[in-house]
């Protein structure tokens, strides 16, 4: 049965504003066709950021003729603009998601975030790719959203469901890490990395294997008939696929964009590299229980990497003078914080995301169509969400069933 055009197929928007760290550095050029040759294949993925890039990596060497597409150009959207702080925790604290979707899919959430940090971090050593990517711990920090009770709460839980929690008290988190919160959770699952050269590296990696890559293009119209899609581009070109799978980032599939998800704005800044900064930094990421809340982490090079101050507007990064006025209030944060003058930043930027209210993402089958696939909602943890959509979509083009799929489902 034939299904349903879709005339609008992503939400066009503004992905960044002015100039993130990633793009000033090394090795993150990326060779991409300009045209399609083949007009017949096995799987187009939509999007070549970093879950296009884990997506193509999940199906390589399957024997299978895979073409990618994307209307900017490999890892100029989003991905410039994630500060990769590479996290298993999800936005929702583990306790709370237990009281929306129960105790059983909540956990399993949590451990398949973990999982997902443990595979990214031994799929950079494996494939050798050089993205600066270290190994960190996270402590996560007492605020105005959760406190010092609730903090212990999800440490209980967090134990419970096998996942590393250290609860710290005030007098110990002021000891070892000289700051002045009620509580805090350390945990061990979490990583960072230069997201731009993470995507670079397996762009190379899937290439290597075959994998066709085409830049300015766009995707204008999908239509599923029996078991393979038409697909129309930007230059009147049609690719027949059998399977298609958008991994578009915040530039949701239009068909299904109003389905349990809202946009906000961040923003972020980089300090010139060997800022001041306190010995413990070097080995940890660090966000707090908060709203606004306050994120950041330090680069091998010195650099101190802070955002947050988000706003409930999908525009509001766009504001030249709000780039400057959230800029002074991450610097006075994080200055209170560590009791550190943070110098003037090298690097400033801004970009929407996508949020949803449980704190997960939303992958797999677009309702209405055959064997179309779509990613959306990553919120902060967009590429450890990136590898379990890999994961997941991999497993149902493949013809298996990954026993998490229902967790993410469109709902």
């Amino acid at each position: 049965m034939e299904t349903p055009q879709l005339e609008e197929i992503t939400r066009k928007r503004k992905l960044r504003a002015n100039r993130p760290l990633w793009s000033n550095t090394p090795h993150i050029k990326v060779t991409a066709q300009s045209r399609i040759c083949a007009d017949n294949v096995d799987v187009l993925i939509v999007g070549a950021g970093i879950g296009g890039a884990l997506m193509a990596l999940a199906l390589a060497k399957r024997n299978m003729k895979i073409l990618v597409v994307d209307r900017r150009g490999p890892g100029k959207g989003s991905t410039l603009a994630s500060t990769a702080m590479i996290q298993h925790e999800i936005d929702v604290p583990l306790h709370r998601l237990t009281t929306m979707i129960g105790q059983d899919k909540a956990r399993r959430a949590w451990q398949r975030s973990a999982k997902a940090v443990e595979t990214l971090i031994t799929l950079v050593d494996t494939l050798g790719i050089d993205c600066r990517l270290e190994r960190k711990k996270s402590l996560y920090l007492s605020g105005n959203d959760y406190g010092a009770r609730a903090l212990r709460l999800e440490a209980d839980a967090r134990q419970t469901a096998g996942i590393s929690a250290r609860f710290l008290k005030s007098a110990c988190l002021r000891d070892e890490f000289g700051l002045n919160r009620t509580a805090a959770i350390e945990s061990d699952v979490s990583a960072a990395a230069n997201p731009a050269q993470l995507t670079a590296g397996l762009w190379h990696k899937v290439q290597d294997d075959g994998v066709s890559l085409v830049a300015d293009t766009e995707i204008t119209d999908v239509r599923s008939v029996g078991e393979w899609n038409a697909v129309a581009t930007s230059k009147g070109e049609i690719i027949q696929a059998r399977h298609v799978v958008f991994c578009t980032g915040y530039e949701f599939l239009d068909a299904v964009a109003d389905q349990g998800h809202r946009m906000v704005s961040t923003w972020a800044l980089a300090t010139k590299p060997h800022h001041p900064r306190p010995d413990w930094l070097k080995n940890h990421v660090v966000w707090e229980a908060s709203d606004p809340y306050l994120y950041f982490r330090s680069t091998m090079d010195g650099r101190l990497i802070v955002g947050g101050e988000d706003e409930e507007s999908d525009t509001a990064f766009a504001d030249p003078s709000k780039l400057k006025s959230k800029s002074k209030t991450l610097r006075a944060k994080l200055s209170a914080l560590l009791d550190v003058e943070i110098g003037e930043p090298d690097y400033l930027w801004a970009a929407p995301f996508g949020t949803t209210a449980d704190g997960l993402p939303i992958i797999g089958a677009v309702p209405g169509f055959n064997n179309v696939y779509a990613v959306m909602g990553y919120g902060g943890n967009g590429i450890t969400y990136s590898q379990i959509a890999a994961e997941i979509v991999s497993s149902a083009i493949l013809g298996h069933r990954d026993p998490d799929s229902e967790l993410f489902a469109f709902r």
